[in-house]
């Protein structure tokens, strides 16, 4: 199934509850998935849903930044990849006793815990989640702390430390557990924008967490095909900002899996009238995001060089459109043009790596090397060794099946 992509919103950056500021949407280097699709051994058409855990981290502006001990050093890891190093890091910390205050425990816990995480070992995360106890115990408050944080009021527990707390469970295979932290994650964040009426910032701050959250659950229930649900999550989204072109072409995307090819067509329509005067995105990634969504109507009629034709515009534009480039090597490959959908990908990864790098771009590449080469496990091993090379610690290298 083909579809298109949404720019994934992270809060992974260990921040308090009472920072007065926050970026939660990163442009994510998975971008694709809530959660990446598992490479099969058939291609499979990117799902670019929001992200449920994307990197990198979201800047940092706050004074208790400056005061948690080599807090840029981490952030400036996580943004390479270096979660092995982050542990590394976190443990040597710990052991010279450089953690003096509250808060710098919480921070460096929850990187910890995302680079458990990313790093595939989630049952030590969850491990990590349980000492905690209670996230809201009369301990985690700055107030119970008046010598050392004499102006705060409020949680120090990062928002971060209380998503991953969600997420984690759907990593150990428990979805259910997961879906129903997620939904309490949310009544949280809702309740604490009644708490923050009146401070304008705080509220920002919080209902850009609230979309998140809203955006990882709709993620969770489209990988699950729970359209009927999603299809909510997706109109309660719109309702918020209706002039969203990302949003309004997911709502097309899931409308055309739903089965209503036109009103698919109808909603594509309505995001290629917006012309991108709010500035939600750049002017190149609205144009890209109109010609992915006319190439998908086209995939559906299975007019495939048509889809091409629209894919490679975009590829022209932004050669590290990801999505374009794996959906039009896909369409290549069921035009029977397998030869030319291989070099797309390979030229991809070559040109732009760090983009291109991503679990379900190199799966549908080796599907294709399993259906072209007699030889394929040994393209598969120079490319698995490639990767090695140059891909960050949490790249899922079974992907390429060796």
């Amino acid at each position: 199934m083909f579809s298109d992509s949404s720019p994934a919103m992270d809060p992974t950056s260990p921040e308090s509850e009472t920072r007065p500021e926050i970026n939660p949407s990163s442009a994510a280097t998975n971008p694709a998935a809530v959660q990446p699709i598992k490479a099969t051994p058939e291609a499979t058409a990117f799902e670019s849903t929001p992200s449920s855990f994307a990197d990198p981290p979201p800047e940092r502006s706050n004074s208790l930044d400056e005061l948690t001990h080599d807090l840029s050093s981490l952030h400036d890891l996580s943004t390479r990849g270096q979660w092995e190093a982050i542990l590394d890091k976190i443990s040597q910390s710990r052991a010279l006793f450089l953690l003096t205050k509250p808060h710098e425990h919480l921070t460096y816990l929850t990187y910890q815990v995302i680079a458990l995480t990313k790093l595939r070992r989630s049952d030590e995360a969850s491990h990590e989640l349980n000492s905690l106890h209670d996230f809201d115990g009369e301990h985690y408050r700055y107030e119970s702390f008046p010598e050392i944080y004499p102006d705060r009021k409020g949680s120090m527990v990062p928002f971060s430390l209380r998503w991953m707390y969600a997420l984690v469970p759907t990593r150990l295979g428990n979805r259910q557990e997961g879906l129903d932290r997620l939904y309490t994650l949310l009544d949280f964040v809702r309740e604490r924008i009644k708490e923050k009426e009146g401070n304008d910032d705080s509220v920002e701050l919080w209902k850009k967490r609230e979309i998140f959250v809203m955006s990882c659950l709709l993620g969770f229930h489209l990988g699950h095909k729970e359209f009927g649900v999603s299809l909510e999550l997706i109109k309660e989204l719109i309702k918020r900002d209706p002039l969203d072109p990302v949003l309004v072409s997911k709502l097309g995307s899931v409308q055309m899996q739903f089965g209503d090819i036109e009103g698919a067509k109808a909603t594509f329509d309505r995001v290629e009238k917006m012309s991108n005067h709010n500035g939600l995105v750049s002017e190149t990634q609205f144009k890209n995001l109109v010609g992915r969504n006319k190439a998908l109507v086209h995939v559906v009629a299975k007019d495939y060089a048509a889809a091409v034709r629209e894919y490679e515009e975009c590829i022209e534009r932004d050669n590290s459109d990801v999505v374009a480039v794996n959906n039009k090597a896909l369409c290549l490959m069921y035009s029977r043009d397998l030869s030319d959908a291989i070099k797309v990908m390979e030229s991809a990864l070559e040109r732009v790596p760090t983009a291109a790098l991503n679990e379900s771009l190199v799966g549908n590449l080796c599907s294709m090397y399993e259906l072209a080469y007699v030889n394929h496990t040994d393209v598969k091993r120079t490319l698995n060794n490639w990767i090695a090379r140059v891909a960050p610690d949490d790249f899922d290298s079974s992907c390429t099946r060796v």
